[in-house]
């Protein structure tokens, strides 16, 4: 990722890229499952039913329920051997064609993902945490635009967050970028869709628009929070948000940079501890719903982050009437007053 999708032409598109209906192992057909998701607001969905033997490696075809308003993206979850702990792959590939081949004797998980990148697909590395990926294994799928740091499923056994994994491996230079995602079956078990995604920025609701804007990084994830702006200079990284208790920045070092308040809309964090590293964002709402940004690698933007940053300017921070900031910008173990 090289550059941020704030300032870029055409608005933002909420989506999500991770969705099974009856043609696998979901509850729903294909159009009850988009129509749960256009009710709820949504702009586009991805039906990525289980590419197995025993659903008959089902490619769902959605492209007769898009409409003015709402449009789908072709895909699939492949699968294919083996990881460290499992016997099978878990990948999301989005903007599959038609038509695209099941696995061949002998093909492995990264060969399949190789080939599903080749055939045009944007590929998620999906719930490493609740695959119990490796960082060899995660290393092995070098296909992989992005990984699925939030499944909303997973969570419910508290496997649900895989950014552990994926700091690592932007550490080690590999330029991923960063999902939420529901893994929706609609089970009666389950829990409630709609509970993460994407927003994506293109100037159009059109399939591949949106897929070019995902192969980009042009996007971020939420389960609550809107992020309206980031922007990078003189050494800040200035956040404008929906209403927040805590905005964030992390990345390729220990520690954090914190603001924690009341109704926080705007604020600045500065950048130097991650040097020409990269950060990335998180908004926290008040009831714990957070968005996260795409990782910010600092050495894209040459020279501008490295600007004098003082006093007043790393702890600016534009909170609602009455709120309180609490700011923290101490390394890893550094004390952050509590919340009020």
């Amino acid at each position: 990722m090289t550059d941020l999708p704030f300032s870029r032409p055409g608005r933002f598109w909420r989506g999500n890229l991770h969705t099974h209906s009856d043609q696998s192992d979901g509850a729903l057909s294909p159009e009850e499952t988009v129509r749960r998701y256009q009710d709820a607001g949504y702009d586009f969905l991805a039906v990525t039913d289980h590419f197995r033997a025993e659903y008959n490696f089902p490619l769902t075809d959605t492209r007769s329920l898009r409409s003015a308003g709402f449009t789908t993206l072709l895909g699939a979850e492949l699968h294919a051997p083996r990881t460290e702990a499992g016997q099978s792959w878990h990948i999301v590939a989005v903007g599959l064609p038609l038509g695209f081949a099941p696995p061949g004797p002998g093909e492995t998980g990264p060969q399949l993902a190789r080939r599903a990148r080749a055939a045009g697909a944007f590929i998620g590395m999906a719930h490493p945490a609740a695959s119990l990926l490796t960082i060899a294994d995660a290393e092995s799928l070098d296909a992989a635009h992005a990984v699925e740091v939030h499944n909303a499923l997973a969570d419910r056994e508290h496997r649900g967050d895989s950014w552990y994994l994926t700091d690592v491996m932007l550490n080690r230079g590999h330029r991923l970028t960063a999902y939420a995602a529901d893994d929706a079956h609609l089970q009666p078990q389950d829990p409630s869709p709609c509970a993460a995604w994407v927003q994506v920025r293109a100037e159009a609701l059109e399939p591949e628009q949106l897929l070019a804007a995902l192969k980009a990084g042009y996007y971020y994830s939420s389960t609550g929070p809107e992020i309206h702006d980031i922007r990078l200079d003189d050494g800040l990284v200035t956040v404008r948000c929906s209403p927040a208790r805590k905005v964030m920045l992390t990345g390729g070092a220990p520690g954090a940079k914190v603001l924690q308040g009341e109704d926080l809309t705007e604020c600045s964090l500065p950048v130097e501890m991650f040097g020409n590293g990269y950060c990335r964002v998180t908004v926290e709402d008040a009831s714990g719903e957070r968005a996260w940004s795409n990782p910010i690698h600092l050495d894209s933007f040459g020279r501008r982050h490295q600007g004098v940053v003082t006093a007043a300017t790393a702890h600016a921070a534009v909170p609602r009437p009455n709120s309180k900031v609490f700011p923290c910008f101490g390394p890893y173990g550094a004390h952050c007053p509590p919340e009020t």
